[in-house]
């Protein structure tokens, strides 16, 4: 913890408040994280959204059927697998990360983001698509995902497992990791490091300001940028 904050709501707070992903991502380059930005397709369903919180990941698998009783697995005897289950078990500012199988078809809805928001959840981030987006766009609950297609997930998808690490991209995404985005993206701060980018980050919010105002002033770049160690 630092004076800044106290706990998780004041750090999300400040996250939401005072930084941006490019900012962020600059700090992660510097302290030798270079890759925990998930692809650039994964997109906010609104530009204004701001998403904070701690990453409960969610594994998918591709299926072929409603029920396959006949197989040694039993999560692939119930329709959605282990959804309902892993939904149900989201806590207060936790985001639903969810990954795997393929990517063409609605991994989140209207239904199940009413249930996020009833638990206090922080929002979802989604390796594929969302249906029901009328429906999202007036709840208003961060959403990240590759678009919007109606196809459903039932014949095509199930989750096998939750609160285990998963990866998305480049990006190893482990339960309790800080996930950040804005309209610029989504990028992953492991447990434990967050306090350290974001005093760093801050830092860096300052520096951008003044470099701002030096350029202005007349400044040459290569003056601005040496001067405040942005290179």
């Amino acid at each position: 913890m630092n004076e800044l904050w106290k706990n998780d709501e004041q750090l999300f707070a400040l996250f939401r408040q005072e930084l941006s992903t490019a900012v962020v991502g600059e700090v992660l380059d510097q302290i030798g994280l270079s890759a925990q930005f998930l692809p650039i397709g994964i997109r906010p369903l609104d530009p204004r959204m701001v998403l904070v919180g701690r990453a409960m990941p969610v594994l998918f698998a591709d299926c072929y059927e409603t029920f396959s009783p006949s197989g040694l697995n039993p999560v692939f005897a119930k329709p959605f697998g282990l959804m309902l289950e892993a939904l149900d078990d989201l806590r207060p500012r936790e985001v639903f990360v969810a990954t795997g199988g393929r990517n063409e078809l609605a991994m989140w809805s209207e239904l199940m983001t009413v249930r996020a928001m009833q638990l206090g959840a922080a929002g979802a981030v989604v390796d594929g698509c969302v249906r029901d987006t009328a429906a999202l766009a007036r709840l208003a609950f961060p959403i990240f995902s590759r678009g919007a297609f109606a196809q459903d997930q039932r014949t095509r998808g199930k989750v096998v497992d939750f609160r285990v690490s998963v990866q998305i991209g480049h990006v190893r995404i482990r339960p309790g990791d800080l996930v950040f985005g804005d309209h610029e993206g989504v990028c992953i701060v492991p447990q434990g490091a967050e306090g350290d980018v974001v005093e760093a980050a801050l830092q860096r919010v300052q520096k951008r300001a003044e470099a701002r105002r030096e350029l202005e002033a007349g400044a040459t770049a290569v003056e601005v940028f040496s001067r405040h160690n942005m290179i």
